[in-house]
Formats: C-alpha cells, sequence, structure tokens
C-alpha cells in the first residue's frame, strides 16, 4: 500500500495541513515512510522533524530540507547555551551637520556548550517589541538546540511563534538571531559566512549614502566632494523633500550632486516610501535627464502594482524591498514586474536563510540583487555568497555605527569591498562601545 499527500493550493493552509498531520503521527505511516519514490529523505521522520522542516514550499522541499539536514547532523553538535538581546543608542557625528543622530540597534549574542559566540544584529524598528520577544520568547525556546542546523533553527522559530505569517518586529528579531546562528557556524567550520553561503565573490562593488535630507543643497555637493576625493564612485542621496511635496528641490539638488560628481559615476536616489504616485512620476520625469542607477521605494507603501505602473512610465530604474519581511513581499515584486533591483535586507528579511531565498527568487526573474536599509558589514556577505548580488550600501549613519561597535571592520576601498577570510562574520564586537552605548 502506498499513501499519498494531497497538497493544497495556499501554503498557509498546506503548514496547518501538515501541524494537523504532525499532531496525528508520531511518525508518519510506515507504508509512505519506505516507498521507493521517498527513499532515505523519509526515514525516521518524527513528528517534531516535520514540524523543525516544513517548508513554506511544498512537502517535496520538506523531505528534501529533512535530509540535508539529517545528513549535517552527523558530527559534533554545537548547542545553543544562552540567547541575549541589548537595545543601544549610538550617536554618530554627521559633518556639516552640528549635531549628533542616533542610531538604535538591537545587538544579539549567542553563546553554545562549545565556548564559541555568534553575534546578531537589527535596526532601529519597534526596538523594545524585537528585545523582549528575542530574550522572553526566542532564547528560552532555543536553549539546548544545535546551533550549526540553521534551516531547521529557522523553520522552527517561524511555525511555533509566527504560523501566521506576520512580519514587523517578529521577522527583524529572526533576522538577528539568524544572523548570530550563522556567525557560530561559520567560526565552528572555520569558513567565513560568505563562503558558507555561496561564495559567489570575494569583493563586491560597494556604493556610498551620504546625502542626507538634513542637508541643504551646498552640503551636498561638499559631502559628496569629499567622497569623491577618497576614490569613491557610487552615491546615494535620500529625496522627498517635505514629505515628497517640493519635487523642484529635489530635482534642484538631485542636479547639483550630478554636477559636482560629474556624469560618469553612478548616482541613485531614495524615497523612502515618502511619495505619492503622482509625485514619484513628477520628480522622476524630472530626473531622467541625469542618468540615475535606481530610483528606490519612491511610493508608499511600496505599492507592488503602483510601482508597477511608475516603472512602465519612466525611464529611471526602480528599485524596493529594503524592509520587507520574508520572501512573499519579495515574490510579489517580482510576479508584478515592479522592480529592476530587489533590495534584500538580511537584518530584516529573516537573516541570511531567508535572504539567500529571496537571492534565488530574483535568479529565476534574472533580477540583481542589491543591499538597501544599511547595515553593510552584515548585507557585504549576502551580496558576495549570491551570484546575482550586485552591490553593498555604506550607509554613512549605519557605516558609522558600525565601525564604532566593531573592532576593525571592513570598509570600501575605491567603489568596492573585499571580504575577510576571518570564520564567521569576521566582526569582534567592541565591549567598551556596547557598554557605553547600552540603553538603560
Amino acid at each position: 500500500m502506498q499513501t499519498q499527500l494531497f497538497l493544497r493550493p495556499r501554503p498557509e493552509c498546506l503548514c496547518h495541513n501538515l501541524r494537523d498531520r504532525a499532531e496525528a503521527y508520531d511518525t508518519f505511516p510506515e507504508e509512505y515512510m519506505k516507498s521507493e519514490s521517498n527513499g532515505a529523505a523519509g526515514a525516521n521522520l518524527t513528528r517534531r522533524g516535520l514540524l523543525g522542516s516544513a517548508g513554506m514550499v511544498g512537502a517535496g522541499m520538506m523531505m528534501q530540507a529533512t535530509a540535508v539536514t539529517a545528513q549535517g547532523s552527523g558530527g559534533a553538535q554545537v548547542r545553543i547555551a544562552s540567547v541575549k538581546a541589548t537595545i543601544h543608542n549610538v550617536p554618530v557625528k554627521v559633518p556639516l551637520l552640528n549635531k549628533q543622530m542616533v542610531e538604535q540597534i538591537v545587538f544579539v549574542e549567542i553563546a553554545t556548550d562549545a565556548g564559541i559566540t555568534g553575534y546578531g544584529l537589527t535596526g532601529d524598528l519597534q526596538v523594545s517589541g524585537v528585545c523582549e520577544l528575542i530574550n522572553q520568547q526566542l532564547a528560552p525556546f532555543l536553549k539546548g538546540k544545535s546551533a550549526l542546523d540553521t534551516e531547521a533553527r529557522w523553520q522552527e522559530m517561524f511555525l511555533t511563534f509566527n504560523p501566521r505569517y506576520q512580519t514587523g518586529a517578529f521577522s527583524s528579531a529572526l533576522s538577528a538571531v539568524d544572523i548570530a546562528l550563522w556567525d557560530i557556524k561559520g567560526k565552528h567550520l572555520n569558513q567565513p559566512v560568505w563562503r558558507l553561503l555561496g561564495g559567489a565573490k570575494k569583493t563586491v562593488p560597494a556604493y556610498i549614502t551620504f546625502g542626507l535630507l538634513q542637508f541643504d543643497r551646498d552640503q551636498l555637493v561638499e559631502f559628496a566632494r569629499r567622497f569623491l576625493a577618497d576614490g569613491q564612485d557610487k552615491f546615494k542621496m535620500v529625496v522627498a523633500i517635505d514629505n515628497g511635496e517640493n519635487v523642484a528641490e529635489d530635482a534642484a539638488r538631485v542636479s547639483a550632486v550630478r554636477e559636482a560628481i560629474g556624469p560618469d559615476r553612478d548616482l541613485m536616489i531614495d524615497g523612502n516610501y515618502l511619495f505619492s504616485m503622482n509625485r514619484a512620476l513628477q520628480l522622476a520625469k524630472h530626473v531622467e535627464p541625469y542618468n540615475l542607477t535606481w530610483f528606490e521605494e519612491p511610493l508608499y507603501g511600496n505599492d507592488a502594482q503602483l510601482l508597477a505602473q511608475l516603472r512602465q512610465r519612466c525611464s529611471v530604474p526602480i528599485s524596493a524591498g529594503q524592509n520587507e519581511g520574508f520572501r512573499y513581499r519579495h515574490l510579489e515584486l517580482l510576479q508584478h514586474a515592479s522592480i529592476d533591483i530587489l533590495q534584500p535586507n538580511v537584518c530584516y528579511v529573516g537573516g541570511y536563510t531567508e535572504g539567500m531565498k529571496v537571492a534565488a527568487l530574483a535568479q529565476a526573474y534574472n533580477i540583481l540583487i542589491a543591499d538597501g536599509g544599511g547595515w553593510p558589514h552584515h548585507n557585504m556577505h549576502l551580496q558576495a555568497a549570491a551570484s546575482n548580488g550586485w552591490r553593498v550600501e555604506f550607509h554613512y549613519l549605519m557605516w558609522m555605527t558600525g565601525n564604532m561597535i566593531y573592532r576593525n571592520p571592513p570598509q570600501p576601498v575605491k567603489g568596492y569591498v573585499t571580504l575577510t577570510e576571518d570564520p564567521g562574520l569576521g566582526l569582534e564586537p567592541n565591549r567598551e562601545a556596547l557598554q557605553e552605548y547600552l540603553a538603560g
């Protein structure tokens, strides 16, 4: 007798169907597990194994993930001893502005019984909720589990704490934890994370986000020229003066920067979700003569259908995705032909485990991925790992934050950043700085 699995069309239905089966059986029916079509992949699949490896893309991928996890668990295990998240307020002094700007982060440390510690991070979105979620729920759940089986840990956390596919605080928390687990895996295997993820290249193009909204036109030009003199050749500036209503001033600022850096350097603009469709189209038409590399996240809410319309009505390439949690929203942007460049950020999308899946989705659509949303010292590993990884963002505020909380992290040199051979992320925390900036 051979038992068949019947898949339902919606992934959430599949998820609950698999959960129901897991509750009903300690193992799958013996006939199914021994069938020729399943082979070794189905052997010894327990209820815990099913929940740990149940992907959202169908039973076939679930069985394959179980086999890979089983193979990878044959050696010595590294068990999670503790997980701790802390909030830090890092002051960044910005040249030309007479004030400091504060970047909030959630910093995660995962200690193991092998003496290896991994470090993760997420940015300044819902930091109190993220920190509490990690410390109160994820930390006790993960204690005693293998730190090396990153796919299994990711799926277990997702199914246990996020069965309704929400993003927000959960995706940020999961991102920070997943980054730390990959750091542990790299240190245990004595390999850098970028190589374990795929190792497509060691040196990646880098761009500088220099153009803050707080600058006036003269300050924008002066700051751009400083980086130009340092050998940088790719630049990004924020637009949306007066919440996106002053298109003429935005266009004038872009024109001034283009004139300052010359016609041959890459120039990008970032709308940070602040434009209506009509204002975004007006600005795109105004800046078409300046040969922009992309217009990033121009529209309210990253509306996939409106982004597709904007892309059809202007010649400026469109990019988006930096704050989207999990692969499903990225898939929506791809399916609607909304973007020319997809921008998963490992600090928000679900870490490296999910970031690589987004990169694969983009590759299936022949789309490049690029870092948006900052945190270069973590995102450079994704960009180096994936063959369609295109460039890393050194956003001044987050770049300087990383320089303060880590000791001697990689830096951009003449438009590129070269990753190290150090195991894991190769990032050594600056304990004194973290303690100084610890939130009260």
